[in-house]
Parts: C-alpha cells; structure tokens; sequence
C-alpha cells in the first residue's frame, strides 16, 4: 500500500510538472558486528558444559588452495583463522587487536611504521617467525588477488635496523594496522598449497583424510576461555559444493559453516541451528557515466537518484535480509559511519521526480549495465531499473556476460552499472576517485573528492565531510553492503565473534593501545 501511495503521488507530481511542456519519451572489481536476518536466532547460545568435549567436523574444498596469501575461496577461508595469524586480527567492531606484533611505531606524519615481532611467536613445527617470514608475507599479498587491493598506498616494505618491518606509504594513514591481519607464513612456503601457520591448530593430510590438529606445542599463552574451538582434533569433510555443505551440516556431522549470500551458488539454511553474521566487505553501488551520459552528466540528477533505490526492498527479496543497506559509502558496521548523514539520503521518490522535471526526458531508455554471469546482482539490476522507470525516467537493463560488461565499463557504453567491490577494512575510496584508479571510470574521477579520500585515511574524523561530498556528486549511488552468514550446530561454539576475515575470532587481552609505543619519529 505505501508503495502504491507513493508511485500515485510520484505520478500526479510528473503530470504537474510536465503539464504545458511538449510530449516527450522520457566493477566487478576484486579488491562490527552486522545485522543478522528479523527470523534468526542470534546468540541464542546453549553454552558446552566445562570439560564436555566439542566433536564436529568442518568443510573444506580441496582442490581449492589453504594458502591465506593466495587463496579467495571463503569456505576455506573460514578455516584460517584457527591455523593461520597476523600481525592483528581485526575484531567484530572493526578495532585492530595485536597477534603477532609486540610493538609498533610511527612517525608524525603517519607515512612510516615499523612493527616488531612477538618474543617467542613459533611456526607450528617450532621453528621462529622471523622478520624475513613477515616481508615475505607481505611482498606476495602485494600482488595477490585477494589482498592487494588495500595496499595501494604502501611505496616499500622493508626490515628496520632492529629487526621489525617497516612499511613506508605514498599517504599518511592513520589506521593502517586495520590492514595488517594478513596471516603470516614461512618466506620458504610462500607458493604452497598447504603452508604452516602460527595458530592453534595444524592443518594434516593423508590417505585417511583432512583434519585439524591442535597444537600442543603451540607459542600463545592462553586460558580455556580465550577459544571458541577447543577440540583436539576436528575432521575436514570434502566439499562437493555449497549445498552439499549444507546437507552434511543438516544431517550430518559439519559443526560450523561460513557461507556466502551475496554468491549465486549460497544454498539457504533452515534445520534448527544458530546463527552469526559478519560484514563482509562487498559493497553494492551503481555507478554514473558522468562524462558520456546525456542524463546522468546532469550532476542534479545524479545527487538525486539516491532516493529513487528501496534499498531495504532489495536487501529482503534479493539478498535475504543478508546486507546491511546504506546511502553513503561506508558499511553500517564501520566506526566511520554517520546514521544521522545516511538519513539525509534515504529512500523518498518523489524528490528524484522533481529533479527528473527539471530536465528534458531522453528519448530512449536509459541504459542500466550489469554483469549476468551474476544472476544475483542481475536481478537486483532489473528491479532497480522498475525503480527509476516508476519514477519517470524509463530505465532497460543491459545485460552481458562478464567479459563485455568489463569492456563496456572501459568504453562507456552505458548511462549506469550495476557494480561490486570489496572495500578495505579502513574504507578507503581512493580507487574510485583517483584520476587513474581502477575504478574511476568515465567521469567518476575528481580531484576534490581524492583530497578528501587522502584526508580521511589521515584524520578518520573527517570521513563525515567525504562521504557527504560523494553522496551530493552522486556519480556513486552506495546500495548495499553484504554479509556472511556463519551457521553453527545449536550448543557447539560459545562467544563466537566472527568478523571479515576472522571467523574463530579470539582474544589473547592486548588491545591497539598496549602495542602502540607513545612516541613519534621520524627516520625509518
């Protein structure tokens, strides 16, 4: 009923306007707690008993690579967490958590950090995690597919005169230990399929199967409350596909899965069970064809096409109440995010009517690209495209498979895409609006809003005025930010505080503050 209310009055507002006017027609890009679904039964934990051993199994592909540095599958990601660590962790609330690091320090100007190792931090076979391990680490993450992207601003990494590493940046950055819970492994195994880690557990093949193993010998200093896995040997069921995870969780012995909602292939879970969800990273947002575009060049239209996205309609019927909607560029989950702002830019139709009525009505449909390879995303594109059509301005989906619809974003055939990428932990969108930034495409470059990105990642305190500034330009329109969802047999696991990359989470009681020296300098 409100809907029909609203698309009434939109209407009635389009006749007013058009009344005496002269008929018209009118990247995929790889790069908190979050809201878990209104049904889900979050937290709803039957704590084991002290003493009462955990017996499950977990999923792993294993054709796909247990190399962290390498490896995008989230399935076996799920895992790295309990084999592998970082310099930090990054928790549920978006706060780097020292691991592997004991110290660090930075200069004044926030372009230079140095990072020393924990005393006594081990390989599982015993051997020590060395400086050369760390740059190795990093050196490889540079370039890899999952990683890489959030380093776009480290110039060099090297190892200090007293045996840390120090990161030298092109910006100053602030926040940078949000980035550096890539997990550390040996610079000898960096290219294979299986290599050691410093966590709780040892990942084992043989003729019998996968398993992990605890480690009895492992270098952390704990209580039986720091773990949420306290097994002393958990089984790895080969995964066939997701919904084959699904049914052995279901009916079988599968204790913890990590799915994705935002993939085509995630099979929905219904059997008694609890659930967690974390932020992902992935951000939803249509991108404008600001230098090409003869509707969306008008930079009053493109501020105003954020009201004519339900987003919360999407998230329901697409995305099974698994993403977190927003209206500025940030994720709900983050501390850089502004409810106030967001509502400024919330869903109200009728304000995109009136600036449509402002304009002359192409005569051809606007042109709404999106990637079809991704079914997912390509309905999504195709409500969004009713949306504006509703709204006044004729909207057709332009749907190609994934090697097109990467062309047409680099030639500009199209007036709007339907775009995703995986945003940092830090939120940076420099890669947006750097005048030669992978995503910066057509027009969506601009030199004050970098300004702004620089000054953001330098004083997070000015986020406010640099997502205010890209909702009013509006050549990006933020959608949607997903999640994953961690499903968990009802009893097994307790305290469990999955986050991005981190889905056995755990707190060994040194916070950002007990590793951060007090003091500044200035030579690397």
């Amino acid at each position: 009923m409100k809907r029909i209310l609203l698309l009434a009055l939109c209407a009635a507002v389009l006749l007013t306007l058009f009344s005496g006017c002269a008929a018209e027609d009118t990247p995929y890009v790889p790069t908190g707690d979050a809201l878990a679904p209104e049904d889900a039964d979050v937290n709803a934990t039957q704590p084991v008993e002290r003493g009462e051993a955990q017996d499950f199994s977990l999923a792993y592909y294993q054709e796909r690579s247990m190399n962290p540095v390498i490896a995008t599958d989230f399935t076996n990601r799920a895992l790295f967490s309990l084999i592998y660590q970082g310099l930090f962790f990054v928790n549920s609330k978006n706060e780097p958590v020292p691991i592997l690091c004991k110290n660090y320090r930075y200069s004044t100007d926030y372009r230079t950090f140095t990072f020393l190792l924990m005393d006594g931090a081990k390989f599982s076979d015993g051997t020590p995690v060395t400086a050369e391990d760390v740059l190795a680490t990093y050196s490889a993450a540079l370039k890899s597919t999952y990683y890489s992207g959030r380093f776009v601003h480290v110039k060099e990494i090297r190892i200090s005169d007293d045996g840390g590493i120090t990161f030298k940046l092109s910006n100053p950055i602030t926040e940078l230990p949000l980035l550096l819970d890539v997990p550390i492994i040996k610079a000898s195994q960096i290219e294979s399929e299986h290599p050691l880690g410093t966590g709780p557990y040892i990942f084992e093949e043989n003729l019998a199967g996968a398993q992990l193993r605890r480690n009895p010998a492992w270098w952390c200093e704990y209580s039986a409350t720091d773990l949420v896995v306290t097994a002393d040997s958990i089984p790895l069921v080969e995964a066939q596909s997701n919904t084959h995870i699904r049914d052995q969780f279901e009916f079988e012995d599968v204790g913890v899965v990590c799915t994705d909602p935002f993939s085509d292939s995630y099979a929905d879970y219904r059997c008694d069970r609890e659930l967690w969800t974390c932020e992902n990273g992935m951000f939803l947002y249509l991108a404008c064809n600001v230098a090409y575009s003869d509707v969306f060049s008008n930079a009053n239209l493109r501020s105003a096409l954020t009201y004519a996205i339900d987003r919360k309609a999407l998230a329901e019927d697409h995305y099974r109440g698994f993403a977190q909607t927003t209206t500025i560029a940030c994720s709900p989950s983050s501390p850089y995010y502004s409810p106030s702002l967001a509502a400024k830019y919330e869903y109200e139709p009728i304000r995109f009517v009136e600036a449509l009525g402002k304009i002359k009505r192409p005569e051809e449909p606007v042109q709404l690209l999106v990637n079809k390879d991704d079914s997912l995303r390509l309905r999504a594109a195709r409500d969004i495209a009713d949306m504006l059509t509703e709204c006044g301005l004729e909207t057709a989906t332009l749907e190609v498979e994934t090697s097109k619809y990467l062309s047409y974003i680099r030639v500009g055939r199209y007036d709007l895409y339907l775009g995703q990428t995986r945003l940092s932990a830090n939120m940076d969108l420099t890669p947006f609006f750097h005048p030669y930034g992978n995503i910066s495409r057509n027009g969506v470059a601009s030199s004050e809003i970098y300004d702004l990105c620089l000054d953001a990642l330098e004083n997070s305190g000015n986020f406010y005025n640099l997502h205010k500034a890209v909702a009013d330009e509006g050549s990006i329109v933020p959608i949607l930010f997903g999640s994953y969802a961690v499903y968990a047999t009802r009893g097994l696991v307790t305290n469990l505080t999955p986050s991005r990359d981190c889905v056995f989470y755990y707190w060994l009681g040194r916070t950002d503050s007990d590793a951060m020296i007090p003091i500044d300098y200035t030579n690397g």
